[in-house]
Formats: C-alpha cells, structure tokens, sequence
C-alpha cells in the first residue's frame, strides 16, 4: 500500500501527548472536531458534579479562563496581554469588521471559510468591498487601496497552508492590517502570532478544547484601532468590580475584547490547551504530516505539507461513504472527502483508510 511505517514508527517525542488521549480507531476529523483529552473529560464531570451540588465557585471558573489564556499565548508565542477570550471565531472577526473605516477594502481567499469572510460582507451598507482572489495569488494582489488582508493560515476545505512570509511583506509595504484565522492550524502546524497583527483561533478542532472556546491576539500598539464590540463585564480592568455601569473602565490590553466566558466550557479548555502549549511543537507537525504523507502515497499522490488530505468525491459522497463502512471517519467539504491526522491516530488509521479507498 506504500505506507512508509519506520518512518512514522521512530518519531516517539509526542508519545507523551498522544497518551492523553483515548484512541478512537479511524477517526480522522480533528478538522471538524477535537477528540477531547481524558483530563477534559474528568475536568468537565468533576465541574459538573459541583454544579449540581450548588457549589460552583465562580473564582475558579476565572482561575480556568486565566489558564487557559496563559496555554493559548504560550502556544502561540505571545504575551498574555496579547490574548482575548471568546464563543467562536466569526464572533471575534466580527469585531475587527466592525473596526475597520468606511469604504474600506478587504482582501479574502476565495473559497476561504465563512467566519473569516462574512463578518465583512455584513458591512456592505457603509461601502466596505470584499475582494476575492486565490491563495496562491493572495500577496501579489495586496495593493495600496489595501486595508485589511483576511485570511485563514490553513484552508478548510483542503489543508492548502498560506505563505504566510509573502503576504506579511505585501501588507507592510500596502500598510493594510492583517487578519489570520489560525483554527485549522494550531494543534499541529506551529503557528508565531507575533507575525501578523490579529489572529483568531477556534480551539474546538486541533486543539482538542470544548465548542464554544475561542481565542483573539491583538498587537498591543493596534488596540486602539480596534472597536470592542461585546464590552461587559469581562472586559473590565476590574472584573468583578465592572458588573454594574455606567462607568466603564475596560481592561487596558486585549482583555478589553474579552466575551464573557461560558464557564464549564473553559474548565474542560484548560488541560488540553496546557497539553498543546508543552508539546513539542516541531514533534507534532512531523508526526501529523508524517501520517498525513503516508495516506497520500498509499493512494499514489505526492508529499502535501499539511496534516489535512482532501480527496474528490462525488456528489453522493460515495467515497466518504465507503471509508465510513469501513470504519474511518472523515468529512464532506466541498465536493470531496477531508481526511485530518491527528496526535491520537497511528498507522493503523492510515492503512485502514488506504486499504478502503485502493481496494474498494
């Protein structure tokens, strides 16, 4: 089947990483959703059982979303201060759409995924354009009328990785802002957030934390550019002393973008993101692209430098079908089937999944 095993087999410096999780055979849809972590689960059940019991204590849900800040920065190599807590990733685009000026030019990948690209389409109304173009062509097309370069580091559809150093350069020299949807990237590429001026990540796939856990990372010489659209509470410099207005004296780096937490939520982020913030982070991108790499020569296609393999379908998705019967789980994205090799999956995951599709 022209599955490399040795190659694979000697890579033992994530083996502490994937023992935290369970192995589930064939599931290959971390780019959809995170397996979680045993200690997630434990962590999740535990806050569970004192909810019920009427003892939730508030300070430790803030304890949990401190931490898991504090993982989050770590792992993408920024400040805390840099790092604000939300839901979802459009929600946090959303508030860089609703910051950017009238008439503005915004620059996306066609085809990127939605939540990079309708937050500024919902702007139309004061004459914000959204111009579409493809990735390979992303940072020759950044020109001066150029405010904001929006796009996803990794693409959903198909794990196509931006060159993220070309359209640095492009939007310096433009002076347009740069966006950088990291969600299908960090968990297994290393990702530097000091390279672009906002990033979002959802880190409910690669990174293994609960739905509804979201990060922003904001240049601290750029807040003030930066409109916070869901001030609260949470936002406050003061938390606890921010509940009631009509003062507001909100936080003075990016936890002024802070959405108030849902807090079971983070209680269950905390030891996954820990978990991704100490590993080493080469290790995993050469493990999960090494795994991703065998599938690809197994089914006869060249090395792809990503841990997502997109494969074309057809309109009945008869190939996701088949590796389903079969016992792998991937996904449907447009007009193909997505496979993605995470820390918890080994050879066995690769060769059941190229024995179905060569064999079939």
């Amino acid at each position: 089947m022209g599955v490399r095993r040795a190659t694979i087999e000697r890579m033992t410096s994530v083996d502490t990483l994937r023992a935290a999780f369970r192995h589930v055979p064939g599931y290959l849809d971390a780019a959809t959703c995170g397996l979680p972590a045993r200690a997630t689960v434990d962590a999740m059940r535990d806050a569970l059982d004192t909810w019920q019991a009427g003892k939730a204590d508030l300070g430790i849900y803030d304890e949990a979303v401190a931490a898991s800040r504090a993982a989050y920065a770590q792992l993408v190599g920024v400040d805390a201060s840099w790092v604000a807590v939300g839901s979802q990733a459009s929600a946090l685009v959303g508030l860089v759409a609703a910051s950017v000026p009238d008439g503005a030019e915004v620059v996306t990948i066609d085809g990127d995924f939605a939540s990079v690209v309708f937050p500024f389409l919902a702007h139309a109304d004061r004459g914000v354009t959204v111009r579409t173009v493809s990735l390979e062509s992303l940072a020759e097309e950044i020109r001066p009328s150029t405010d904001v370069v929006a796009f996803s580091l990794v693409q959903s559809v198909d794990g196509r990785v931006a060159d993220l150093d070309a359209v640095r350069t492009a939007a310096a020299a433009a002076g347009a802002l740069t966006v950088c949807d990291v969600t299908q990237a960090a968990g297994w590429l290393p990702v530097d957030a000091t390279l672009v001026d906002v990033t979002v990540c959802a880190s409910y796939k690669w990174l293994s934390a609960p739905r509804g856990t979201a990060f922003l990372t904001v240049r601290p010489e750029l807040l003030d550019r930066l409109r916070p659209t869901s001030a609260g509470w949470y936002a406050g410099e003061e938390i606890w002393s921010s509940v009631y207005g009509p003062e507001m004296a909100l936080a003075r780096d990016a936890r002024r973008f802070d959405v108030s937490p849902a807090w079971l939520c983070w209680v269950g982020a905390v030891p996954a993101l820990e978990l991704f913030a100490d590993a080493e982070r080469e290790a995993v991108h050469r493990y999960t692209v090494g795994l991703a790499d065998a599938f690809r020569a197994g089914v006869g296609l060249p090395p792809g430098g990503s841990a997502i393999v997109r494969l074309p379908d057809d309109a009945a998705g008869s190939r996701r079908a088949l590796l389903a019967t079969q016992g792998t789980r991937a996904a449907g994205r447009g007009g193909g089937v997505r496979l993605a090799f995470h820390v918890w999956n080994d050879i066995a995951d690769v060769e059941r999944a190229v024995a179905t599709l060569t064999l079939s």
